[in-house]
């Protein structure tokens, strides 16, 4: 009897514990969030943050969130959307993003695509000690990209269930000359001038395009999604694009993808109403065209008018991709 209840106190203890890491997060609206320890890399410490809300009705499936380049989670929406269909919702700020950049790193930073790999890792481990047997991935843009690489090197033992992509980054949207020539040679070079800035340009036509202030619905702290793209380093570029080129080769992906993005892109520098029913970031022909070799159980959808977010556009547009995806959702 005393072997029992010690077994129940140590249960006890260890979801107190487990509840314990958790604060309230800023966003409120009952989500909570939790800071990830990981190992120091080349800038020093480095941290993750695990946001999570979970469903109304007890459940054992989960979604988690990867957002994208100088992006965090904000969209609440999102959470409400997943919890009323049943699933715990959890998001992550990757190392050097959002709430979980530090003093001592450079925004955004990364030499490879593979850093990831480990803020994935946590985050699922987690998800499943909170008694989550069936986990959903979702990526938006290089949130994308990651998440399709991150599931295609764990083969058959990716502990993930199925992959949602929000507009992925495949491929630089930067014409020919930049993308065939200029790009590979920063990629080259990267490993001997490894953090040298390169300016992401002087737009802030899609961030108008989302923020409430301008043209948009949505309001974020403008401290961790900046309205000007940040510089990027030499090898940055380079970790990218030797990620997009395996993508570019196929990927086997063992479980079923969804892959989302606009019907068309928009360029320029100004904002025009264009910019709030097109992809300002990426060439959806792109997209298109990559998605087709991620796996061989991939569904691929067109979200006629949406943005490069697709789940921040306008909201007939967005309820329109959460149809695709909780049907894709029920079919696997």
């Amino acid at each position: 009897m005393r072997i029992y209840y010690t077994l129940i106190l140590v249960f006890s203890l260890l979801c107190f514990n487990s509840f314990a890491q958790y604060r309230e997060d800023e966003l409120g609206e009952g989500l909570m969030c939790r800071t990830i320890d990981m190992e120091d890399d080349y800038e020093g410490k480095v941290v993750c943050t695990l946001i999570k809300r979970e469903a109304t009705e007890k459940s054992d499936k989960a979604l988690l969130y990867v957002h994208g380049f100088n992006d965090y989670f904000f969209q609440t929406e999102m959470a409400d959307r997943f919890n009323s269909e049943g699933y715990n919702f959890y998001a992550i700020d990757l190392r050097k993003y959002g709430r979980s950049l530090l003093p001592n790193q450079k925004r955004c930073n990364a030499r490879s695509i593979e850093e990831y790999f480990a803020d994935l890792d946590s985050a699922v481990n987690i998800i499943k000690r909170e008694g989550n047997n069936s986990i959903i991935l979702m990526g938006h843009s290089t949130g994308g990209l990651t998440t399709s690489l991150y599931c295609h090197t764990k083969g058959n033992d990716c502990p993930v269930d199925a992959l949602i992509l929000n507009s992925p980054f495949f491929k630089f949207n930067m014409g020919d000359l930049l993308n065939d020539y200029v790009i590979p040679i920063v990629a080259t070079i990267a490993p001997i001038i490894p953090t040298i800035d390169i300016p992401q340009g002087a737009s802030t036509a899609y961030a108008e395009s989302l923020l409430k202030s301008y043209h948009g619905e949505w309001e974020f702290d403008t401290n961790k999604k900046l309205m000007l793209s940040p510089d990027v380093t030499t090898d940055w570029i380079s970790a990218i694009y030797k990620a997009q080129k395996i993508v570019w080769r196929g990927l086997d992906i063992k479980i079923p993808v969804l892959a989302m993005y606009s019907d068309r892109s928009v360029n320029g520098d100004e904002w025009n109403e264009e910019f709030m029913h097109s992809d300002a970031v990426l060439n959806v022909c792109d997209i298109a065209k990559y998605s087709q070799t991620l796996g061989n159980n991939v569904q691929r959808a067109k979200i006629v008018g949406g943005i490069h977010d697709l789940l921040c556009s306008y909201p007939e547009v967005r309820e329109r991709a959460y149809r695709y995806i909780f049907s894709f959702l029920i079919r696997n």
